[in-house]
C-alpha cells in the first residue's frame, strides 16, 4: 500500500526524508551515568530505527547542565564526551531514517527539588493550583544569561552534527524557556526581549541564527512551536503564523506544530480551556489555517494513531505527521501501515479530574513503555497509570541523587 504518506520529502537544506512519518520527541528520562546516553537509549532507538519512520526526533537534550527538565535528562554541552552521542546516532540511523536531536532549555519548568538554576523571562512561576509548589520559583534572566543561553544552543547543535546527527529541532513549545519568552502571560519584560511579538520572539530567532551559523548547510534545523498555548490571553494561532513567517528567512527546514504546557496540557489532549477535545490529531483545525500561509513545511504532532488520520492530516497540506505515544506502544507502526495493518491495543488516555496529575501519569505511562522496549520486552499499554506514576517517581528519586552528585562534581572541577 503506497500513498503520499510514503513519498519522500526534500527539505530546504537538501536533506531527503524517505517518507512523511516522524517519531516525535518524547522525553525519555533515561540518561545513564554523567547525563549521557547509554545502552538503554541505544536499544530503544534501534527498535524505532527498524520500524519504518522517515525521521526520528530524540527526546529533549539539554543545552545547560544546570537546567534540566528532569534528573535523568541527557546533556550535550561543550564538556560532554562525544562518543556516547556518536553511538546513539548510529543506532538511530540503522534503518535508514534521519535522526534529529531535539535541543531544549526548561526555563521555569524545573522541579523544586532539582539543583541548578530556575530561569525565566520574568519571575512568574508555574501556576498549577495545589501542585504549583512542585516547580521552583524562577529568576528573571538578565541579558548576559540570555546571550549565554543562545550560545549554548549553537554549541549543542554543532556537537550534534559532529556526532553524526542529521539535524536539530529547537524546542520552542510546551511551556519551556523559548515558549515562555513567546508567551505574553509569562513574558512581562519591558526591554528588547519583551512586549511586542517581535521582541518576545527575539531569543528564538537569535538561537536559530546562531545554530544555522554553527552547522553546515546540509544539516537540518527545525523548530517545535505551539500552534497555541491554550490559555486565555496566551500565545495563539495568529502569533504562531507570524513567528513562522519570521523563521522563514533564517533557513528553517521544518516547523513542528504542537500545543500546550504543564499549565494547560493540550499535548495530552487535556487543555485548561477545553478548546480541543479531539481524540486524534488534536491540533489539526489550527494547523489547517496555518498551512494556508506557512512558507515552511509543517509537521503536526498530537494524538495521531490511525492510518486514516495520518492521511487526513497530509490531505490538509501538512508535510509530515508526527507520532509519539503510538510509537511507544507499536514501534513498527509505519511498517504495519504499509501492509494495511493498524496498531496494537492503544494506551488509554488518563482522564482523572486533576489534569496536572493526569498529565504526569500519562507521561509516566509512556516512559514505562519506552523502558520496556529498551529492555527488549513488549509494550504493556494496559499498565495502570497510578502504578506507572509510582514507579516513575521511585526512579526519579534515584536519578535525582545521581544528578546532584554529578553536577556537584562537575561544578567543583570547573
Amino acid at each position: 500500500m503506497t500513498s503520499e504518506l510514503f513519498s519522500p520529502l526534500t527539505l530546504r537544506s537538501g536533506q531527503v526524508l524517505k517518507n512523511r512519518i516522524a517519531k516525535a520527541a518524547m522525553e525519555e528520562n533515561m540518561a545513564g551515568d554523567g547525563q549521557l546516553p547509554d545502552w538503554q537509549l541505544l536499544s530503544l532507538y534501534k527498535h524505532w530505527a527498524s520500524g519504518g519512520t522517515g525521521l526520528l526526533i530524540t527526546g529533549n537534550v539539554m543545552v545547560h547542565a544546570e537546567a534540566l527538565t528532569g534528573p535523568a535528562g541527557v546533556v550535550l554541552d561543550e564538556n560532554a564526551p562525544l562518543e556516547p552521542f556518536v553511538e546513539w546516532a548510529k543506532a538511530a540511523k540503522a534503518g535508514g531514517a534521519a535522526i534529529w536531536m531535539q535541543i531544549n532549555h526548561p526555563g521555569r519548568q524545573v522541579a523544586s527539588d532539582m539543583p541548578g538554576v530556575v530561569w525565566g523571562p520574568t519571575d512568574i512561576g508555574v501556576s498549577l493550583g495545589k501542585h504549583s509548589s512542585r516547580f521552583g520559583r524562577p529568576t528573571a534572566m538578565n541579558s548576559q544569561q540570555i546571550e549565554d543561553t543562545v550560545a549554548r544552543y549553537a554549541v549543542t547543535a554543532r556537537r550534534a552534527e559532529e556526532a553524526g546527527f542529521d539535524g536539530v529541532e529547537i524546542h520552542a513549545a510546551h511551556g519551556y524557556l523559548l515558549s515562555q519568552f513567546l508567551s505574553p502571560l509569562v513574558n512581562k519584560r519591558t526591554d528588547q526581549w519583551g512586549g511586542s511579538l517581535e521582541n518576545r520572539a527575539r531569543m528564538l530567532l537569535d538561537i536559530v541564527r546562531a545554530v544555522r551559523a554553527a552547522v553546515s548547510p546540509s544539516f537540518a534545523v527545525a523548530v517545535k512551536l505551539n500552534s497555541a498555548d491554550f490559555q486565555r490571553g496566551g500565545f495563539d494561532a495568529d502569533d504562531a503564523r507570524q513567528v513562522i513567517e519570521m523563521l522563514e528567512p533564517l533557513g528553517v527546514d521544518l516547523v513542528e506544530l504542537s500545543g500546550g504546557s504543564y499549565e494547560s496540557p493540550a499535548m495530552t489532549g487535556r487543555p485548561a480551556d477545553d478548546r480541543t477535545q479531539a481524540r486524534e490529531a488534536y491540533f489539526l483545525d489550527l494547523a489547517k489555517d496555518l498551512v494556508k500561509t506557512s512558507p515552511i513545511p509543517l509537521m503536526l504532532t498530537g494524538g495521531i494513531t490511525k492510518r486514516a488520520t495520518a492521511d487526513k492530516v497530509l490531505d490538509s497540506g501538512v508535510a509530515v505527521i508526527g507520532m509519539g505515544t503510538a510509537l511507544a506502544v507499536t514501534p513498527d507502526l509505519p511498517s504495519r501501515w504499509r501492509q494495511g495493518r493498524e496498531a496494537n491495543r492503544p494506551m488509554r488516555p488518563v482522564t482523572w479530574s486533576d489534569k496536572a496529575l493526569a498529565s504526569a501519569a500519562g507521561m509516566a505511562q509512556v516512559r514505562h513503555q519506552m523502558r520496556r522496549l529498551a529492555r527488549g520486552s513488549n509494550p504493556k499499554p494496559g499498565t495502570h497509570p497510578a502504578i506507572a506514576l509510582i514507579c516513575e517517581r521511585r526512579k526519579q528519586r534515584v536519578a535525582l541523587r545521581n544528578y546532584r552528585a554529578w553536577l556537584s562534581k562537575s561544578q567543583a572541577a570547573a
